[in-house]
C-alpha cells in the first residue's frame, strides 16, 4: 500500500484516513512477465510498479493456489485467466497475505471459479475495514479509482484460526497467520518442498517498512510484534523469499527487514526515553535512516513507524508504572492525587 498518505490526518466520513494522490504508473498486473521460481511455482512480479503486488501461483497434482488478486476486479480477472491456463483443469484456490486493496480487492472475480481461504482476523479485516480502505484508495487518483469500480466485499469460503495446511496433491502449502504486525490479519504462505516463503507486506524489498498508522482510524499495526514475527521468519532461512513488493530474493530480505525494524525501535525508544517530542524524534530518525539506507524507497513511511513505536513505548511505560503501583501482595497502593500533599 505504498501510495497511502504517510501524513494522513483527519479521517473521512467512513472512518478512513485521508490519502494523497497516486502519481505512479497505472497499477496493472502484467502476467506476461511471469517466471517460474520452482517446479510448478510461478510468480507474476510487480515490475516495480506501486500498488501492484507480487502474485503467486503454486501448483500440485490436483489443484493450484493463487496468492493475491491484484488491485480490483479487472486485474483479478487477468490473474484468474492466467491461473486457469496454468491449472489446466486442476481445482483453483485463492488466498491473500492480508486485506489491503492491491492484495485482496479483486477476490470477487474468483467467485464460482475458486475456493477462497483466509484466516479469521484477515476475514474480519475485509469485513470491517474493507469499506474504509476502499473509499481511501478511490481518492488516490483516477487510475486507481477506475480499477476499484464495482468492487464488492467477498466472504472467504474457508475461514481458519491460525493455520491451514492445503493439500494440492503431492504438495502441501502451509498458510500461517502471524498475528498482529503490518495488519491484524497478516499471514505467510510456506511451500516446504520448494523452500519458498511468501511474506506479503511483512517484507518489501528495497523499501522502508510501510506502517499503516492512522490514528484514530487504524492503529492495528504493531512495530514490536512485527519485529518479533520477522525475527522468527528470519531464523528459518528459507531459500526463496517472495516479498509483498519488490524483487524476489533469499534470506537476506528477511534479515534486512528485521534489522531495520530493530534499528527503528531502538532509535525511537532511546529518544522517547529522553522525553523528546514526537516530531523531533521523527525528523531525527528519518534523517538517520535515509543516510543508512539511501537507496531505499518509501521514505515517507519512516515517520509513521516512529509514531507507532512512540505509542507502543508510551503504552509499555504506562503498564510499567501501573505495575510499580502494586504492593508485593498484589493490592494497589493508595497514591495522593496530583497536587495534594504526600
Amino acid at each position: 500500500m505504498a501510495e497511502v498518505a504517510a501524513g494522513a490526518g483527519a479521517g473521512t466520513a467512513a472512518g478512513a484516513p485521508e490519502a494523497i494522490r497516486h502519481a505512479g504508473p497505472d497499477p496493472v498486473v502484467h502476467v506476461a512477465g511471469a517466471r517460474e521460481i520452482a517446479d510448478d511455482l510461478v510468480v507474476v512480479p510487480d515490475r516495480g510498479v506501486q500498488l501492484v503486488p507480487n502474485i503467486g501461483i503454486i501448483g500440485g497434482r490436483d489443484a493450484v493456489l493463487v496468492v493475491e488478486t491484484g488491485l480490483g476486479p479487472r486485474n483479478a480477472e487477468r490473474v484468474l485467466e492466467f491461473a486457469a491456463d496454468h491449472a489446466r483443469g486442476r481445482r483453483i484456490y485463492l488466498t491473500t497475505t492480508h486485506f489491503h486493496p492491491e492484495h485482496a480487492f479483486g477476490a470477487q472475480a474468483f467467485t464460482g471459479a475458486a475456493t477462497f481461504l483466509a484466516n479469521r482476523d484477515l476475514a474480519a479485516d475485509l469485513e470491517t475495514k474493507g469499506p474504509g480502505y476502499l473509499e481511501m484508495f478511490r481518492r488516490l487518483g483516477e487510475s486507481v479509482a477506475r480499477h476499484l469500480e464495482g468492487v464488492r466485499p467477498v466472504r472467504p469460503d474457508i475461514v481458519y484460526d491460525r493455520s491451514y495446511d492445503l493439500d494440492l496433491g503431492g504438495r502441501t502449502v502451509r498458510l500461517r497467520a502471524t498475528g498482529r504486525a503490518h495488519s491484524r490479519g497478516d499471514q505467510v504462505i510456506e511451500v516446504p518442498d520448494a523452500d519458498v516463503l511468501f511474506t506479503g507486506d511483512l517484507v518489501e524489498a528495497g523499501r522502508f517498512a510501510v506502517f499503516p498508522w492512522f490514528p484514530p482510524h487504524d492503529t492495528d499495526v504493531s512495530g514490536t510484534r512485527w519485529l518479533a514475527v520477522v525475527e522468527r521468519l528470519a531464523a528459518r532461512r528459507p531459500r526463496t523469499v517472495v516479498p509483498g513488493h519488490g524483487g524476489i530474493g533469499g534470506p537476506r530480505l528477511l534479515t534486512d527487514a528485521r534489522d531495520y525494524l530493530a534499528e527503528l525501535r531502538y532509535e525511537t525508544w532511546v529518544r522517547r526515553d529522553s522525553a523528546a517530542d514526537g516530531q523531533t524524534i521523527a525528523d531525527e530518525i528519518a534523517d538517520l535512516m535515509i543516510r543508512r539506507h539511501p537507496e531505499w524507497a518509501g521514505r515517507e513511511w519512516i515517520g509513521k513507524g516512529v509514531g507507532c513505536l512512540c505509542a507502543e513505548h508510551d503504552a509499555q511505560m504506562h503498564d510499567a508504572r501501573a505495575r510499580d503501583g502494586q504492593t508485593q501482595d498484589g493490592h494497589a497502593r493508595d497514591e495522593p492525587a496530583p497536587g495534594s500533599p504526600s
